[in-house]
C-alpha cells in the first residue's frame, strides 16, 4: 500500500511495518494525513526489501512480526549505509525488549500499542530531523577531514595537493592560472579560491572567453558607453567593473583574441579600465583568476597566449588532475554528485550498485568529472526512486574497444598495450587509432585527450589512409573518422 500527499513541499517518506493489516493501514492513513509519503510492509523481510526501493527517512516497525521481527530488522538496517531512524511499536509486555532494541540495536524510540497518535507525530518529525542532521554531519566531516573544499571532493593525494595549494593562495591577492583538461572542474577551483579569500562577500564574475564571438568580447569584458557602436542604446558595465572589489574568472584564456589580451594585461598592471566609447579610465580593484584546458606553455609557443600575459597570470599555478589519474576518488565523488542530483530532481534512489562502481573504475573518463556528472544525472532521471544499475548506464560507457591481432597492440577497456621494440611511429599510430575507436571516432575529442590539435589529427588520419595498413582495424578506424566531428 502506498499513500502520497502534497501537504509539504518536500515530505518525509515513512515506512510502516506491521503484520496486522488493519493496524498498518489505519496508521498509514493517519501518517499520510499529516503530510508524509507512506509505504507499508507486512513483516521485516518485506520492510527490508522496501527500504532498498522506497528509501524511507523514518521507519515505524512493530516489534513482533513473522519471518523477521523488528529487532532483527534494525540490526540488518544498521549494517547498511545511512539507515533510517526506527520507531518501535510494542505491547506493554515487551517493554523490556523494546528498551534493549533502543540501547543495543539502535532504535530511535519506542511506543506502546495502542499508539498515541500525538506522540507518534512528534516522534516522526524528530526522527526525520535526526536523519537530516546525520547527513549534514557527514558533509561537515568530509570538510573537516579535508575531503571536500567548496564543491570539490577528493581524498586522493593529487586532490589533497590541489586543496593545499588553494588554501595557501586564497588569502593573498595573487593572480592564479588554473590548468586542466575539459571537465576537471577549473571553475570550481576559482570559486573555492574566491570563497576562501577576504573577497568572499564581494562579486565573483565568470567569463568563458571561448563562448563569445570576437566582436562581442571587448564590450563584454570592458563595457561600453551609450552610442559607442550601432545598437549601444545605453551604458553597460563590463565584467571587469562588475567584479570590482571581488574576483574575475576568465575561463579558456587562450581563446581570448590577442588584441584583448594586450588590453587585459594593461588592466592587470594599472588596475584601470576604459569602456568602449569612453574618454576616461576607471580605477578597479579586481583579483583575476584564469584557466586553460591546454598546456599554457604550449599555447605561448603556438602564439595563442601572449608570453607577457602568461607570466602576469602565472604568479601561482594550480594544475588539476584528470579523473582517470585519481580513480580512488570515484566512490566519494559519485556519492557527492548523487546527493546534489537527488536534490535537483527530487529522487531517492539507493547508492550505486557495486557492478556500476566497478565499471566506473575501469572506464577512462575522457570527459572527466563533467562526464561523470552527466552519466549520473541520466541514471538518476531514468531510475526514478529505484537503484542505479548497469542497465541505466549509456551503452558507450566502458565499451570494449576492438582488439588488434595477437602480434600487434592490444586494446581493452580503455587501455593500450604495446610490445617492446615497437617503433615510435607505430606506437603513435596505434595510440591515435585506438583512442579514436574508444571515443566513437570523434576526432575533436581525440585531439583534446591526446593534447594535439584537430589539424594534426586530420593530417595523421590522411597519412594512415594513404597507406594500406596490415591491420584492418586501423584502416577501418581511419576511414570511419573521415568526417568532421
Amino acid at each position: 500500500m502506498s499513500i502520497a500527499v502534497n501537504m509539504k513541499s518536500n515530505p518525509l517518506r515513512v515506512l510502516i511495518a506491521d503484520d496486522d493489516e488493519q493496524d498498518r493501514n489505519y496508521m498509514a492513513g493517519k501518517v499520510a494525513s499529516w503530510g508524509y509519503v507512506t509505504e507499508t510492509a507486512a513483516d521485516g523481510v518485506e520492510a527490508l526489501e522496501k527500504c532498498q526501493r522506497f528509501h524511507p527517512q523514518v521507519l515505524i516497525s512493530d516489534l513482533r512480526m513473522p519471518h523477521m521481527d523488528g529487532f532483527e530488522l534494525i540490526k540488518r538496517l544498521h549494517s547498511q549505509d545511512n539507515p533510517p531512524p526506527v520507531i518501535i511499536l510494542t505491547q506493554f509486555s515487551d517493554i523490556e525488549t523494546a528498551i534493549t532494541a533502543m540501547h543495543d540495536a539502535g532504535a530511535f524510540w519506542f511506543l506502546n500499542k495502542p499508539v498515541p497518535l500525538g506522540a507518534l507525530q512528534v516522534l516522526i518529525e524528530r526522527a526525520g530531523e535526526q536523519k537530516s542532521l546525520r547527513e549534514e554531519n557527514e558533509r561537515l566531516r568530509m570538510v573537516l577531514m579535508g575531503e571536500q573544499l567548496g564543491e570539490m571532493v577528493g581524498k586522493s593525494p593529487l586532490m589533497q595537493d590541489v586543496f593545499a595549494l588553494i588554501r595557501q593562495v586564497a588569502p593573498s591577492r595573487a593572480t592564479v592560472l588554473v590548468s586542466g583538461e575539459s571537465g576537471t572542474g577549473k571553475e570550481l577551483v576559482a570559486r573555492a579560491i574566491h570563497a576562501s579569500s577576504p573577497r568572499k562577500n564581494a562579486p565573483f564574475v565568470a567569463l568563458n572567453c571561448a563562448a563569445l564571438p570576437e566582436t562581442l568580447i571587448e564590450s563584454e569584458l570592458f563595457g561600453h558607453e551609450r552610442g559607442a557602436f550601432t545598437g549601444a542604446s545605453e551604458r553597460r558595465l563590463g565584467r571587469i567593473e562588475l567584479a570590482h572589489t571581488g574576483t574575475l574568472f576568465l575561463d579558456e584564456i587562450g581563446e581570448l583574441p590577442l588584441s584583448m589580451q594586450a588590453k587585459l594585461l594593461r588592466v592587470l598592471e594599472d588596475s584601470r579600465v576604459q569602456r568602449l566609447g569612453g574618454r576616461g579610465e576607471i580605477e578597479v580593484d579586481v583579483r583575476v583568476l584564469a584557466a586553460t584546458n591546454r598546456s599554457p606553455q604550449k599555447a605561448v609557443k603556438e602564439g595563442k597566449l601572449r608570453e607577457d600575459l602568461f607570466y602576469r597570470l602565472n604568479v601561482f599555478h594550480v594544475a588539476l588532475p584528470a579523473l582517470r589519474e585519481r580513480k580512488e576518488d570515484l566512490p566519494l565523488l559519485s556519492q557527492a554528485l548523487l546527493a546534489s542530483l537527488k536534490r535537483k530532481h527530487d529522487r531517492h534512489m539507493t547508492p550505486i550498485e557495486p557492478a556500476v562502481m566497478e565499471r566506473f573504475l575501469h572506464y577512462h573518463w575522457p570527459g572527466n568529472v563533467r562526464e561523470l556528472r552527466n552519466v549520473l544525472e541520466r541514471a538518476v532521471i531514468l531510475a526514478g526512486d529505484g537503484p542505479i544499475t548497469m542497465a541505466l548506464l549509456p551503452s558507450t560507457l566502458g565499451s570494449m574497444v576492438p582488439a588488434a591481432p595477437a602480434d600487434g597492440p592490444i586494446v581493452d577497456a580503455g587501455k593500450l598495450t604495446l610490445s617492446l621494440g615497437t617503433s615510435l611511429h607505430d606506437a603513435e599510430k596505434a595510440l591515435i587509432l585506438a583512442t579514436l575507436r574508444f571515443l566513437d571516432n570523434n576526432r575533436r575529442r581525440t585531439a583534446d585527450v591526446l593534447g594535439l590539435s584537430l589539424k594534426t589529427i586530420q593530417i595523421k588520419l590522411k597519412e594512415y589512409r594513404s597507406h594500406s595498413p596490415d591491420d584492418p582495424n586501423e584502416s577501418q578506424a581511419a576511414a570511419a573518422a573521415g568526417g568532421d566531428q
